[in-house]
């Protein structure tokens, strides 16, 4: 419905915009109604009519988008919400054909690819990770988010519970697996084979980051097992990054006790 200017007319405090009847199709096609008596309803609408099933849907696909995006953070397991909002990025350092662009379009997600996050305690690698995770949520990516301690443990229990590979297809779900903390606690060789298999498991089908404060020459201390650690690398290797981080922590720098 509109004035005779062409303008959509204010019903009720609200303007009732025109559209056609592909507009409308669109915007129901998610939703759960039967589109062919749709379909005949939309042939008699008038334009007015038309406007309002259109802001109907567009409302209800915003709420139903909305309410997936915190489904999936809630299922992420974060251990606290982060975001990078005024993010320190002084302490990261990017490789150089790859930076905040590339890594903010999650198109490294797209690609099945791996991100390191090397450095010290403190320097906000794991906030980073979190961030990157809760912005992939919004974007409507699950994600799993794991320290490396406690996805050995819940793979370990899995397969005591003879229920391992379908723990391993759960957490396949996902298309961002953050492991952080690497480095931080020795694995034993059985956990560092439950690891290597959840990670063979994600190559080239969906993106793993890791945060750890070893170099990766030195995550043959963390498995236990130097050819076990060099599979890893070697598959980080082929479709990753490092940023590396460096500083002081950043927790020392605004710590009250000094």
């Amino acid at each position: 419905m509109s004035t005779h200017d062409g303008h959509p007319r204010k019903r009720g405090g609200r303007v009732v915009a025109k559209a056609t009847p592909e507009q409308v199709m669109a915007l129901a096609r998610n939703l759960p109604l039967t589109h062919s008596v749709l379909g005949k309803a939309i042939e008699n609408a008038t334009p007015g009519q038309l406007g309002f099933l259109a802001n109907l849907f567009e409302a209800e696909n915003a709420s139903r988008a909305e309410s997936k995006r915190r489904r999936l953070s809630g299922q992420a397991g974060f251990p606290q919400n982060k975001t990078l909002d005024g993010y320190d990025w002084s302490m990261a350092s990017f490789p150089a054909d790859w930076g905040r662009e590339q890594l903010e379009s999650l198109e490294f997600v797209e690609r099945a690819e791996d991100l390191v996050l090397y450095g010290d305690v403190g320097c906000g690698k794991t906030h980073l990770a979190i961030a990157i995770g809760v912005l992939a949520c919004q974007r409507m990516i699950p994600v799993r988010f794991f320290t490396s301690s406690s996805l050995v443990m819940r793979l370990r229990k899995a397969k005591d519970d003879n229920r391992l590979d379908t723990e391993l297809k759960t957490i396949g779900k996902a298309g961002l697996v953050i492991i952080d903390e690497l480095g931080y606690l020795p694995i034993d060789i059985d956990g560092a084979r439950l690891l290597l298999q959840a990670g063979a498991d994600s190559y080239e089908t969906r993106s793993v980051i890791f945060t750890s404060n070893l170099e990766s020459g030195r995550w043959g201390d963390v498995f236990g097992d130097g050819d076990m650690a060099a599979a890893v690398i070697d598959r980080i290797v082929h479709h990753g990054r490092i940023i590396r981080f460096h500083d002081e922590s950043y927790r020392n720098r605004h710590s009250l006790m000094k």
